[in-house]
């Protein structure tokens, strides 16, 4: 069977959401379990029955995994997933310098931009994914920025600023936030309105950029940055909202979970997932780990005695050679209390044995 988990990567690269259907099915007669995995995109819904066409739309709506039990003895896990979102920071200057650092350490692919090679080098990012040194009016051929990029707008000029403003707002992106005095945003916004720019997107760009901490230097700035793009990424509102209760969720996995899985499928292992939450646990929905016969551990859906246990039960699992397990971790009890763990809630997980 293909690699599934190579096939999401790659289709990850042109969209924006897929979901990752794994059917867990106990054929009981000869005691067998067989698990099968396959893909499918929003686009793809009519080919499928009403019953999970209905589950998948609520999955993508919602954000987060759900199982469903199909019969007694089977069960399909759907899972959302979506494009690594790329933090754009089109300039390279003193900003640029710890923005992509700090968007590279919270997990974003980072690619920068500027027209100077002395500002655009590999030496100077070392963390970014792509650093391209090409003029502005160019360079949005190599970008194709999409609707799940971050776009941050710190070049050296006006004349910059609006270049990349006209190129980045028909593309939509989930955040595109621009530097600079009010007055040099009112002045820029007036002029592009002027040129017949859509009024209500150039409303939706974060301008002044950054959340209001008294940021003064270039590294304080890059965190009020970063700061109102993880808001925007965890909170639903626009940058002419306040920022409200979480109205938007979406599925706490690692790339660099789906990266191993992908690269290798004949290695035995077994991957855990959590399918559902409540209360207070330390991640959420969608978060994976895999864990190997000899101990070996890549990923986390906690740490302390709770994923001790998850541990325990999977390598169970792989001594078998195959099989799944659907299990709570209550994180409520004595042990919790003991432990002086402070979380206080209770996840739903799932350990299947792959490949």
């Amino acid at each position: 069977m293909d690699n599934q988990y190579a096939k999401l990567i790659e289709d990850l690269q042109h969209k924006n959401q897929v979901v990752m259907l794994t059917r867990f099915k106990t054929v009981t007669q000869v005691d067998k379990t067989i698990i099968e995995k396959s893909l499918i995109s929003k686009d793809e819904l009519e080919t499928i029955d009403k019953q999970l066409h209905a589950a998948i739309e609520n999955v993508l709506i919602k954000g987060l995994p759900e199982l469903l039990t199909i019969a007694d003895h089977e069960m399909i896990l759907c899972e959302p997933f979506y494009s690594e979102g790329r933090l754009i920071i089109l300039g390279g200057g003193h900003i640029a310098k710890p923005l992509a650092k700090y968007g590279a350490d919270i997990g974003f692919k980072v690619t920068v931009v500027d027209d100077r090679p002395a500002f655009a080098n590999d030496g100077r990012f070392p963390e970014a994914s792509q650093v391209l040194c090409e003029s502005f009016e160019t360079c949005f051929d190599r970008l194709q920025v999409n609707g799940s990029d971050y776009v941050v707008i710190v070049t050296r000029g006006h004349r910059h600023d609006a270049v990349c403003l006209r190129n980045v707002l028909e593309s939509n992106p989930e955040y595109l936030g621009m530097i600079g005095s009010k007055r040099r945003v009112k002045n820029l916004m007036e002029l592009l309105a002027g040129e017949g720019l859509d009024e209500g997107k150039l409303n939706q760009v974060y301008s002044p950029i950054g959340l209001k901490i008294g940021a003064v230097t270039p590294e304080e700035i890059a965190i009020s940055i970063m700061a109102e793009i993880i808001s925007k990424k965890r909170l639903s509102q626009s940058a002419s909202e306040a920022p409200k209760r979480r109205q938007t969720n979406q599925s706490d996995f690692d790339y660099e979970v789906l990266e191993n899985l992908a690269n290798d499928d004949t290695e035995i292992r077994a991957i855990v997932t959590v399918v559902s939450k409540k209360g207070s646990v330390p991640r959420g929905p969608g978060a994976k780990m895999i864990i190997w016969p000899d101990g070996r551990s890549l990923g986390s859906i906690g740490g302390g005695c709770s994923e001790a246990e998850v541990i325990l039960m999977a390598r169970d699992l792989l001594q078998a050679g195959s099989g799944y397990l659907a299990m709570k971790v209550d994180m409520t009890g004595s042990v919790a209390e003991d432990e002086g763990m402070v979380c206080g809630g209770i996840m739903d997980v799932l350990i299947e044995v792959y490949p």
